[in-house]
């Protein structure tokens, strides 16, 4: 009997101490905690993301909530009867396809060629051509500029009258054109004013990537007899992939929100025809037609462009373990 009282006694002890081990090991956990950098910094960026949540991703959200209703600018828009009314008539609106459309080339047209020119000039200015520093300021400086001034800018420069591009092209017996009336030049105008725009920010990132390079590999090639041309097409541009990457995203979205270059240039939403874009469609419908609805989702759509752009480019940055 002594003997299996003493068994119990030794059980209730090491239940015992389990149960003050478990308590310690739970503060301790919580103790650790309190003082990790996650919640010691919470400070800091508890509240900008707090911010971004409901400025940000909460306008996204009530965005295509709108898109959902019949909400026409009146009143309180309803939400008890939600459907894909919006989307089913995107799909049937011709101008919703050429609003596509000339979103896609400009978006297509406009990267491969400041990517292309960036690239040039890149390759010159790394050569170290006479007044390259000069050269490379005047490059620069159209980036600066804002996308009003660039618009009025080429908007004096596309004048049918007094223009300085007709002007020199009657140098050559040819023109004048209206370059942002004719719907075959529209497009194309708008797109060599952007590029023209854009162009020395991608000389600027390929320059910085071209200057990263180790000289022993231009020498390497023109010992294996490498000419120029094949040293930079086969051992120096495919080192440039990182820069070509981040370059076309940065393009790919100012190509987006091209709206502001095309509302300074036509004066209003309403482009001419062949220079109609989403963003400008979107934005007509909703303050000339009061269709707040079907802008809403003609702007979840451009949403949706923006983001198959930059998702796989995070996604990529964050597999190399740059993010």
């Amino acid at each position: 009997m002594k003997r299996l009282v003493a068994i119990l006694r030794a059980i209730r002890n090491k239940r015992r101490i389990r149960t003050d081990g478990g308590t310690t090991d739970e503060r301790s956990t919580v103790k650790r905690w309190l003082d990790s950098d996650f919640l010691q910094s919470a400070p800091f960026w508890g509240p900008p993301l707090i911010l971004m949540g409901l400025f940000v991703y909460g306008a996204i959200g009530w965005n295509f909530l709108l898109s959902l209703t019949d909400y026409s600018g009146f009143g309180g828009p309803d939400y008890t009867n939600l459907g894909l009314q919006n989307y089913s008539r995107m799909v049937q609106d011709p101008a919703i396809w050429e609003a596509t459309w000339n979103t896609v080339v400009l978006l297509v047209v406009f990267t491969i060629a400041c990517l292309a020119l960036g690239l040039v000039l890149a390759i010159l200015l790394d050569r170290e051509i006479r007044f390259g520093r000069a050269f490379r300021t005047i490059y620069l400086l159209p980036f600066a500029l804002s996308f009003i001034v660039t618009a009025q800018f080429w908007r004096w420069m596309y004048n049918v009258n007094d223009g300085i591009v007709n002007q020199f092209i009657g140098l050559f017996g040819l023109g004048p054109y209206n370059w942002l009336g004719d719907p075959r030049l529209v497009l194309g105008s708008v797109i060599f004013a952007l590029v023209w725009q854009f162009s020395g920010y991608t000389m600027v990132i390929y320059l910085a990537a071209l200057r990263s390079i180790p000289t022993e590999q231009y020498e390497a090639a023109r010992v294996d007899g490498a000419g120029t041309f094949r040293m930079y097409w086969r051992v120096i541009v495919p080192q440039l992939r990182p820069a070509i990457v981040s370059a076309t995203v940065v393009l790919v979205l100012f190509a987006l929100k091209a709206f502001d270059f095309l509302y300074a240039v036509f004066d209003g939403y309403r482009p001419r025809q062949g220079a109609d874009i989403l963003a400008t469609k979107m934005m007509r419908e909703g303050f000339n037609n009061s269709e707040w609805a079907y802008s809403s989702a003609i702007g979840l759509t451009l949403f949706i462009l923006s983001l198959a752009v930059i998702a796989p480019y995070l996604y990529t940055q964050y597999k190399r373990g740059n993010l």
